[in-house]
């Protein structure tokens, strides 16, 4: 909300379709994000190759979802640092470094994850 203004509230369906927007934009603008979609779109094609059980569907979708939404937020604290700071300050920097190592922890760990439900069902095909 914008100090000053009344508080009004968008209906379920505008703020719904302000999200979209907003997928739309990143989906164009951030080259991080189409890797992270194709990586995603990779895994769940294994997760098909490997026959993964429906709980491993069901971590290995929760882990492409929770990058993606890191993603995003990684982004949009980006955005808000080049909006009040556009000009370089190390505390600027400093930011949208923390915030991208967030997402890369975040990656490191569903990548171990993606492994060991893809190392599992391997595992299961071959003894199986």
């Amino acid at each position: 909300m914008i100090p000053g203004k009344t508080p009004r509230h968008p209906s379920f369906r505008r703020s719904f379709l302000f999200a979209v927007q907003g997928l739309r934009g990143a989906l164009r603008q951030e080259r991080n994000l189409k890797v992270m979609l194709a990586v995603g779109a990779c895994a769940l094609i294994g997760g098909i190759a490997v026959r993964l059980d429906p709980l491993s569907w069901a971590l290995l979708l929760l882990c492409c979802g929770v990058v993606i939404a890191a993603e995003l937020l990684n982004t949009a604290v980006e955005t808000v640092v080049d909006l009040v700071s556009p000009e370089f300050h190390p505390l600027a920097g400093r930011a949208k470094d923390i915030a991208a190592a967030a997402t890369w922890t975040l990656s490191v760990v569903v990548a171990l994850i993606g492994l060991i439900l893809y190392v599992n069902a391997i595992v299961r095909l071959v003894l199986g």
